[in-house]
């Protein structure tokens, strides 16, 4: 591999699957919070096709990292660090899927694609993403 290229390290790896799932999770409680105005476990049963065992564990780890609040059989609600990380998350999402959009890549591809990418791309990958949307192509020879 060449110097200009270098793998992702290890530990931002695992960091960014760690957080992945807790991202989809806030992300999902917020647009079903803003859909229907609560959110339960069904709900996120539905969303990711997953078992409500799975999502009662999740709902557990979201509770103990202080980014959901709620009591058995009882809505889901966000903390407000909950409530920022949706945010951000649906902020990275647009971003990603937009510059995918301006690539010229379908509607559907993009929205697939962007799911994983929005997880995994740097916070430097991100700003110049931003600033292509924001401000054009560069002139400095890039194509």
């Amino acid at each position: 591999m060449g110097n200009s290229l270098k793998a992702k390290p290890p530990q931002r790896i695992r960091a960014d699957h760690a957080s992945e799932l807790a991202e989809d999770y806030v992300e999902a409680i917020a647009d079903a919070i803003a859909e229907k105005g609560v959110c339960r476990a069904i709900d996120l049963v539905k969303q990711f096709a997953v078992t409500h065992a799975t999502v009662n564990n999740t709902i557990a780890r979201l509770q103990r990292d202080g980014l959901v609040v709620t009591e058995t059989y009882q809505p889901i609600e966000l903390t407000e660090a909950g409530k920022r990380l949706a945010t951000k998350s649906r902020k990275r999402h647009r971003i990603v899927e937009s510059f995918l959009r301006k690539l010229g890549v379908s509607e559907s591809a993009a929205a697939a694609d962007s799911e994983g990418i929005e997880h995994h791309v740097s916070s430097e990958t991100l700003a110049a993403m931003k600033r292509i949307l924001d401000q054009g192509w560069p002139s400095n020879g890039c194509t």
